[in-house]
């Protein structure tokens, strides 16, 4: 825009007020966008020029001084006619300027207050992070839709211009272009998303210099722009730009499983080693990456000092939090006296006042037939019908009669008297309503007036069903014309809305009611205290209730309001307001009627139509009186342009309904000024207060001309806030400015009492509760006693506590005091008072504040909603505000920052979170206004669709407990061992059955097992085999159509790895001991490759194949594993060969370099001249690769001695001799996966029938069927399995069940996975397949690791796995404390299998290295004679292999030699018998010590958090947790529409606030797939991190929580 770059303020007033002027067109749609942009284009060009060689632009756009835009009404008048003189310009002017905001908070000095806050916050430039939002998300915004995302034009000479001017460009135009200017630096450039590549752009993302007083990352000064051409360069793949080499770019689908290293480290491969195909990075991000300065950015805010954190500490002591709260000594107390209650003057007596209102009625139908009672206007505001006396009442009575005896059969009567009826009647329709109103009264039957329902989705529609239910409503009137625009079924009946009682509509129209017969005339007793109407009331939550009025109150209060307003027979009335309830009901049709007052009705439409029209009316009818709300003096005031001649002097009384709010005055003093120019006296403007319960609370009485007005109260926010009255001197940018309602209504009594606790008096100077006791108010809530002697019958107490008398009062719900001259001054009201940290804020008080903040350009007609929420032991402040459709995304996150200072300044407190949504989203209150319980609601259920948020819980939660300081560990004398105790506790050690090996050569051949002790070699077992049974089958393989496309017999086996080692031998230079890669889809093919090394004497190394459709992401792993192995040749198939040697390889690895490539699908049948027997044991057998979720790919070494143990140990625990057949479906790249699907059945003999794992992905029965098909009793699978059969097959059991699969035949289901037992996964499948027969005991898990591939596995043999319950507070300070189920913040642990034969565990301190006691948290230590001997290292690195793999306790048992698995659980004895007959110790794995996290002092498992944050709303699918500079990132998969990406923000906060008591700090929600999981279904957090962190997620939004 033109104008980016001059002070505003600084121009002369005239051209401010051309500004002015424009502004206001444009709110009002006079003009253009386009047409406003020239115009201030060339106000401004003469001052321009002046300008362009000062310094940068401010941080902010300049705004005038003066009057601050202001407020638009909700339902905005649309006006036409620009032209008109400049004399009517200029006065509007003055009063107000540019329309878009709600005039019932404008306010001036107010405004002004707001711009002073701001301009401080000004000079600290506080630069917020953007947040980032892929263009799809921006919904909204037509603009969007037809412009293309503004960085096409600047950013690319925005990049350019930064590669010239390089280091030199100042800082402070740097942070202003980036933060303030176009959103290219942060919004649109951050998301590539549609594959376009920008090396210029990324160059500059490189050579930008770093905003002020920002951190640089690492290596950016030293690393030379060639890393950033080399950056630019790897973006500028048209194939949709392939990131660094071994990273998953993101076209990879969920189905193609990685493994993916981070760019990190090779385990036991120094760091100096080949990493030619790892970008150098650091810290593995790429060098000044631009999400890292974002987070950069984010941390210097966080830095800032804010105000000095309330000293409100939780102390975490152990077990619990308990909130230490703190007074502060400078908080203002009340000093006053207590209050004396103030009553009101006597309510006269009037000879001819009636015995009951509907005596009133009788009497003028009766003598005054042709007088006028109601006049309603037609939607152009013209008169549409008058209503006399005389038909109001010969209606009434028809109907009376109608109800009563026309509605059932004869002999029944539908209708008594005191059954309540529902009214609904449009606002349009004020005659049908008056006469079933009256009709109502007459038959004695209690009319509850609703609004017309319009969909079954109204806002609030079910709390009105609970007002009918809670009324007894069973029957409903209504009018035709109503009836037929009721929402329809298709059958045409009433549509049942939802929560509501089933009702009988009856219609009303004149057409349909009967003449009573002559005999019958109404019964009109005298008023008593039976109920009269009920009125509804809505309240802080939401919930609507009924307020019933006695028929006396009901005869009181138009007394009492007659007499307050001094009502005389004849008088004309103007009504705006709705006559359904509340003041448009109490003076529009009761006191009006009791008074034969004419009543001229000004429905809502008429008013959005024409918004002078009641001006009109008054001036027409010469009205002596007028009811209004404030945004009707506003409406009225923005459209007086278009009246000249309309005279306001008839007015005795303008009374503004809703002149309790206190920022009614600036309204009525706008209004005035306006209008006394035509005729209006500023002494007929009478605020007053109101409130359902206590109706009328106070009035102003009409003024004699020329007294002195009321005066005003100046009043300290900060004040208010701590609930005293303090005149506001010091700091005039918090002072709230308030108006007097007048007198307490006559005949009453009020008093002050305090809001909260025992209604005990308030002290003179103390804001509190106003209470009313008086004959004229409300009786109870109707059908609901309990909430009825909370609020009606309340007896003030004194300070002492006694009750200060007999009589009850009724709470009105106002907050307020009593001024001088016993006049009632109102601050606000209960149901919006916001309490946090101790201090009460009032809802309208920071909507005014928000109003004041320019939002001209942002919010839709001034719609702002404030509530509170409770997070975290406190409530919390959210505002959400309706976003223009055409606010840029720049001016709208610019808007929320300056509402978060602007609110800061002035009211002292933090908002947690600010959000805008599309222009007409919230939910409406039938009058257009924001329901605010309902918009509450949608965000705590993730249901308001924000198009932008700014979450603050950095800033306002300040009542976190105490980052734990860490103890210093020593080894102290309470550690003393004493046998198995440690300070008086078991030592958490636990251990295996023995292996009991076979030395009996003749009971061997009895047996017909091979002889252990004979042959340590699992080469020599298959030989062995292959001449003792040679047709025995081992190996079965399946297809997805469940059938055996491939078997192996043993000596079938034997062959094929003859074949293999034959061709090894041949080869020159492959030699014995040298390692050769297997590089084969899950099959026979790979076991048969593996044998043939054995019998080659090299070392095989199984990789898994790269994806053919995605091999940017995965050859790089392949290839780093080759070299990392520096493996001799790789074995494979034709169709692999072809890919590793194909373009597309080409492009992602350096395809000359491979070794030699040996294709072993069509070999000659040769046989090797010799087989290769070891010359010992500790030999090496195989290399077993893996990556880690910590992105770590680890190789360690299996020696022959390890591989027989553990097949052995296998064959032990799960029973297996060679009449078994077992069902294997997982990857048998690595781990017990591997050693179960090529070792065990060659050792143990019997039959595996193998399903690859992506068969499932074409036919997702398969392992099911085959369990059933082939009757199974043990099968092993991955959780990504029983993941694919909850997810996809858990709906389908009847189908199963048809096609007669069954597994009742299921034993044991192990799941084969190194990380902590999934207990809602596993409890989830036996649950849903149990319909086909699966025994809930047959699901069970095993536990290895990489320096132990198998230490707990489910026998047949152990008791059933137990569970226990752990309190997660006391994990995160490293203990155990087991918990009942069910208890709070508990963690349900599941034990990990039982220990296989052979194995001990010990769970150690990791620091210390002492042993730890029973059910005590430390690392979990394993010895057994199958633990891996070391890391594949290629320099022998021997330190990181003794640490891992030959470790000794500090004390104890010094002798024995550990290995570390670097996970931590604990031990607890269980009353559970193992086989052996002993107490059974179970092993309980908690997390692996690499992943957790360390925060705030705590150690914390990033699935704990996870679990959280996917709870929270049905769109998160997966999300993944790491940290990143401290601060915590969560990314969540969005399976919903993009439409609920923002809504998951405050949703993520709020659960790991409350949870875990973490702030998040960023919040990243990306598409489903984009979290990278492994083989064995474990998350690759750091590679993501990775990701996030060089920007190559394509995230749909990325908040910045401040």
């Amino acid at each position: 825009m033109a104008e980016r770059g001059v002070d505003v303020s600084a121009l002369p007033q005239e051209v401010r007020e051309q500004f002015a002027e424009l502004d206001l067109e444009l709110s009002e749609g006079d003009i253009t966008q386009k047409g406003y942009e020239k115009k201030r284009a060339k106000l401004l060009a003469p001052y321009l020029v002046q300008i362009q060689n000062l310094a940068p632009p401010p941080a902010y756009d300049g705004q005038s001084p003066g009057p601050s835009s202001a407020p638009a009404p909700e339902p905005g008048p649309s006006n036409s006619s620009s032209s008109s003189s400049s004399r009517h310009r200029r006065t509007r002017r003055t009063h107000r300027s540019s329309g878009t905001r709600d005039e019932r908070y404008r306010s001036d000095i107010h405004t002004e207050a707001v711009q002073a806050a701001l301009a401080k916050h000004k000079e600290e430039k506080m630069a917020l992070p953007m947040p980032t939002k892929r263009r799809s998300t921006y919904v909204q915004s037509p603009i969007d839709n037809c412009t293309p995302p503004d960085s096409s034009s600047s950013s690319e000479d925005e990049a350019v211009s930064s590669e010239s001017a390089g280091p030199q460009q100042s800082p402070d135009t740097w942070i202003n272009s980036s933060v303030h200017g176009s959103s290219t630096s942060s919004s649109a450039s951050s998301t590539l998303s549609h594959g376009e590549s920008r090396p210029a752009q990324a160059a500059q993302s490189q050579q930008a210099p770093p905003p002020p007083h920002q951190v640089q990352p690492p290596h950016s000064h030293s690393q030379p722009s060639a890393l950033a051409e080399a950056f630019a360069a790897t973006r500028i793949d048209p194939g949709g730009g392939v990131g660094p080499p071994d990273v998953p770019s993101q076209a990879q689908a969920r189905g193609s499983r990685v493994d993916l290293p981070a760019n990190a480290v090779v385990q036991g491969m120094t760091r100096g080693q080949s990493r030619s195909s790892m970008m150098e990075t650091a810290d593995g991000v790429p060098v000044s990456s631009r999400v890292s300065t974002k987070i950069q950015q984010l941390l210097n805010t966080l830095k800032r000092p804010k105000r000095p954190p309330l000293s409100e500490y939780f102390m975490d002591d152990q077990e619990e939090i308990v909130e230490v709260p703190r007074a502060d000594p400078n908080t203002p107390k009340p000093e006053g006296r207590q209050i004396i209650p103030v009553k009101g003057e006597p309510l006269g007596v009037v000879s001819n006042w009636p015995p009951a209102l509907q005596a009133a009625l009788t009497r003028w139908g009766a003598t005054q037939g042709k007088s006028p009672a109601l006049t309603a206007l037609d939607i152009t505001g013209k008169p549409l019908y008058t209503l006399t006396y005389g038909k109001l009442w010969s209606r009434s009575v028809k109907l009376a009669y109608t109800l009563l005896h026309k509605l059932g059969t004869k002999n029944e009567q539908i209708l008594k008297p005191g059954d309540r009826v529902a009214l609904v009647y449009p606002n349009s329709d004020p005659g049908m309503f008056w006469v079933a109103f009256y009709g109502c009264l007459l038959a004695e039957v209690i009319p509850v007036p609703i609004e017309v329902p319009l969909s079954r989705k109204d806002a609030g529609s079910s709390q009105v069903g609970f007002l009918l239910g809670s009324c007894g409503v069973g029957l409903a009137l209504t009018s035709e014309i109503c009836l037929k625009g009721l929402p329809k079924t298709p059958t045409g009946e009433i549509l049942q809305f939802k929560g509501w009682p089933r009702l009988k509509w009856v219609v009303t129209d004149s057409k349909y009611l009967t003449k009573p017969s002559k005999d019958w005339q109404p019964h009109i007793p005298t008023a008593n205290t039976d109920t009269a109407y009920i009125e509804y009331k809505a309240s802080k939550e939401g919930t609507v209730m009924g307020v019933a009025v006695s028929k006396v109150a009901m005869l009181t209060h138009c007394q009492a309001l007659t007499q307050a307003c001094n009502y005389c027979e004849g008088e004309t009335l103007v009504n705006v307001l709705d006559f359904k309830k509340d003041m448009g009901l109490w003076h529009g049709v009761l006191t009006s009627v009791m008074n034969r007052i004419h009543t001229i009705s000004v429905p809502y439409a008429v008013m959005k139509a024409c918004p002078l029209s009641w001006v009109q009316r008054v001036h027409i009818h010469k009205a002596r009186v007028a009811l209004v709300k404030c945004r009707d003096l506003h409406w009225a005031m923005m459209a007086h342009r278009d009246q000249r001649e309309t005279s306001l002097a008839s007015l005795r009384m303008l009374i503004v309904a809703d002149g309790a709010n206190p920022w009614s005055v600036s309204s009525c003093d706008a209004f005035l000024n306006v209008f006394q120019a035509h005729g209006l006296k500023p002494e007929v403007i009478c605020p007053c207060a109101t409130s359902p319960e206590a109706m009328t609370v106070a009035i102003r009485r009409p003024g004699v001309s020329g007294a002195p007005l009321p005066a005003r109260a100046v009043l300290s926010m900060t004040g208010l806030s701590h609930g005293v009255i303090r005149v506001n001197t010091e700091d005039k940018n918090s002072a709230l400015t308030v108006q007097d309602v007048g007198h307490v209504m006559p005949g009453a009594l009020m008093c002050i009492v305090k809001p909260d606790g025992p209604p005990m008096l308030c002290k003179t100077d103390e804001i509190g509760e106003i209470v009313v006791n008086s004959r004229a108010g409300g009786t109870m809530y109707y059908g609901l006693p309990g909430v009825t002697k909370n609020n009606f019958e309340v007896i003030p107490v004194n300070a002492s506590g006694a009750p200060i008398g007999e009589i009850p009062f009724v709470r009105s719900g106002l907050l307020g005091f009593v001024g001088p001259g016993s006049l009632i001054f109102v601050v606000g009201k209960n149901e919006g008072l916001l309490m946090v940290s101790g201090r009460r804020h009032n809802a309208d008080d920071l909507v005014a504040t928000a109003l004041a903040v320019e939002p001209v350009k942002t919010v839709y007609r001034g719609r702002i909603a404030v509530f509170s929420v409770t997070v975290f032991f406190d409530e919390r402040i959210v505002i959400v505000a309706e976003q223009r459709p055409d606010a840029s995304e720049e001016d709208s996150f610019q808007w929320m920052s300056r509402v978060l200072q602007a609110i800061d300044s002035i009211h002292q407190v933090g908002l947690y979170c600010l959000a805008l949504v599309p222009a007409n989203t919230l939910p409406k209150t039938p009058l257009g206004g924001i329901h605010i319980s309902d918009t509450k609601q949608l965000f705590l259920e993730g249901a308001l669709h924000p198009c932008n948020i700014l979450m603050c819980p950095h800033t306002c939660v300040t009542n976190m407990p105490k980052p734990r300081q860490k103890q210093p560990v020593g080894v102290g004398p309470a550690s003393i061992m004493v046998g198995n105790l440690v300070a008086g506790k078991r030592i958490a050690q636990a251990a295996g059955r023995d292996l009991g090996l076979i030395e009996d050569q003749d009971l061997v051949r009895k047996l017909c097992m091979w002889p252990t002790m004979m042959h340590q070699f699992l080469a020599e077992a298959l030989q062995w085999r292959a001449q003792t049974d040679p047709d025995h089958t081992l190996f079965v393989l399946l297809n997805a159509k469940g059938v055996a496309v491939c078997t192996a017999t043993c000596v079938q086996l034997h062959k094929r790895a003859e074949k293999i080692a034959a061709a090894l031998m041949e080869r020159s230079g492959i030699n014995i001991g040298e390692n050769v890669v297997l590089l084969y889809p899950p099959g026979i093919d790979l076991i048969a490759a593996f044998y043939g090394c054995l019998y080659a004497g090299c070392i095989p190394v199984t990789v898994r194949p790269p994806h053919p459709q995605n091999l940017s992401a995965t050859l790089p792993t392949v290839r780093m594993i080759i070299d990392v192995s520096k493996a001799a040749c790789i074995l494979t198939t034709q169709v692999l060969t072809r890919i590793l040697r194909s373009k597309e390889a080409g492009a992602t690895v350096n395809i000359k370099t491979w070794p030699i490539i040996i294709d072993t699908d069509d070999l000659p049948r040769k046989r090797p001249p010799t087989i290769y027997k070891p010359p010992n044991a500790e030999m090496i057998a195989y290399l077993d690769f893996s990556v880690s979720t910590t992105g770590m790919l680890t190789g360690v070494k299996i020696s022959h001695a390890a591989v027989s143990v553990l097949c052995r140990s296998i064959k032990l625990q799960c029973e297996l001799y060679s009449s078994r057949q077992i069902a294997i479906c997982l990857d048998p790249y690595c781990g017990l996966g591997f050693v179960l699907w090529c070792l065990a059945s060659v050792y143990s003999g019997h039959q595996s029938i193998l399903i690859p794992p992506m068969e499932l992905e074409i036919s997702l029965a398969l392992w099911l069927s085959t369990l059933s098909q082939y009757r199974i009793r043990d099968t092993f699978c991955s959780y990504s399995v029983m993941e694919l059969c909850t997810k996809g097959l858990g709906g389908q059991t009847e189908l199963l069940k048809a096609r007669g699969v069954n597994l009742s035949c299921v034993r044991s289901c192990v799941v084969i996975a190194e990380e902590r037992p999934r207990l809602a996964l596993t409890h989830s499948f036996s649950k849903l397949f149990k319909d086909i027969g699966l025994s809930t005991r047959a699901v069970s898990t095993a536990f290895g690791s990489r320096v132990n591939l198998a230490i707990c596995l489910q026998g047949t043999t152990g008791p059933d796995p137990s569970t226990v319950y752990v309190d997660m507070k006391s994990l995160r300070h490293d203990r155990v404390r087991l918990v009942e189920r069910g208890a709070p913040q508990s963690l349900p642990l599941m034990e990990s299998g039982t220990i296989l034969p052979g194995v001990r565990v010990i769970i150690v301190n990791p620091e210390t290295r002492g042993p730890l006691g029973d059910s005590h948290l430390g690392e979990i230590w394993v010895n057994s004679p199958h633990n891996a001997t070391g890391y594949y290292t290629i320099y022998g690195e021997e330190n990181l292999q003794a640490d891992h793999f030959n470790t000794k306790l500090s004390f104890g048992d010094p002798q024995t030699l550990w290995a570390r698995t670097g996970y931590l659980g604990f031990v607890k004895r269980t009353e559970l018998t193992d086989s052996s007959g002993d107490r059974h110790d179970a092993l309980f794995v908690v997390g692996s010590l690499d992943e957790t996290l360390e925060l705030r002092g705590l150690r914390y498992h990033p699935i704990d958090i996870e679990t959280s944050v996917s709870r929270t709303h049905r769109s998160i699918g997966e999300s993944a947790v790491f940290t990143w500079t401290n601060l915590l990132v969560v990314v969540a998969e969005l399976c919903g529409s993009e439409q609920d990406a923002l809504d998951l923000v405050p949703l993520v906060t709020n659960v790991v606030l409350e949870e875990h008591h973490l702030i998040v700090g960023v919040v990243v929600i990306v598409d489903p797939g984009v979290i990278p999981i492994n083989s064995r279904g474990e998350k690759q957090r750091m590679h993501l991190r990775d990701s996030f962190l060089a920007d190559q997620l394509d995230p749909i939004y990325v908040a910045y929580n401040m």
